[in-house]
């Protein structure tokens, strides 16, 4: 897809903001930090893309959706009405998102990378889990709960029912960062990190831009004489980061901060 920025306009992201846990009442600050952020932006925002995670758990049966995140929703639907283009792509705990976003709000879900041309700049967008080497365990797991026949059964579970069990695993799952989390853990060991690597080696792009891994950081790199610079966006738990494009340049910007809350490798 290619995109033309308009004069003074600029292209924003942001992802893993995990709302509903770890409950919705502590959710609720986070939120509001959230809303305040798109309503900052909606003066020169052309698109939002939305790199997954936005909720703990979503699953969409076929009249019912989780209970909350109604002003989420509606500032969405008041940024997409205004004329601004919202992209959302699925991440590990909203995996079980389908059509309703694209049916109430008109915002297109995406399950995959998806590749963009903007200004002249090729950037690769997805969450990023289960790409690259290792995590096994996670990728046998995403198998099975995009299972069409263990999705089945599930839809059948009473949504209070379905709800509880999922919430549970959701919190065993660790969504909120850890430790672990906040330590860069070097280029040759950062999985989303050698996994852009190998695509630049087939690939001219000249932006990797993720979700997933909660670390904020941007880093540039170096294969067979191509250069790219691999973004991570951070999340709306610890860091409150986002990213932003204005055709030339790519920040990573802390909300409520104006200067470059880019992490280094530290």
């Amino acid at each position: 897809m290619k995109i033309e920025l308009q004069p003074n306009k600029k292209i924003y992201f942001a992802s893993d903001q995990h709302f509903g846990a770890p409950t919705p009442e502590l959710s609720k600050p986070r939120e509001a930090k959230f809303l305040a952020w798109l309503d900052e932006i909606k003066h020169d925002a052309q698109i939002l893309f939305l790199m997954g995670d936005l909720f703990d758990f979503w699953h969409e049966w076929k009249y019912v959706v989780p209970k909350g995140y109604v002003r989420i929703l509606g500032k969405l639907a008041e940024l997409k009405d205004s004329g601004i283009d919202i992209y959302f792509f699925v991440g590990n705990h909203d995996l079980w998102m389908k059509d309703y976003l694209e049916e109430e709000i008109g915002i297109p879900v995406f399950f995959e990378k998806q590749y963009y041309e903007v200004s002249g700049k090729n950037f690769l967008l997805a969450h990023g889990d289960g790409l690259g080497p290792g995590d096994k365990g996670y990728k046998r797991m995403k198998k099975l709960f995009t299972n069409p026949i263990a999705q089945w059964f599930f839809k059948w579970l009473h949504p209070d029912i379905a709800m509880k069990i999922a919430i549970y695993f959701s919190t065993k799952n660790k969504m909120i960062s850890g430790v672990e989390d906040m330590k860069f853990l070097g280029e040759d060991k950062e999985f989303l990190i050698i996994y852009s690597k190998e695509k630049l080696k087939s690939e001219n792009l000249d932006y990797f831009v993720y979700g997933h891994r909660h670390l904020p950081m941007i880093i540039d790199l170096k294969v067979d004489g191509k250069e790219a610079k691999h973004v991570n966006l951070g999340d709306w738990i610890s860091y409150f980061t986002y990213g932003v494009f204005d055709g030339e340049e790519f920040k990573i910007l802390k909300h409520g901060d104006t200067e470059n809350a880019q992490s280094t490798q530290e």
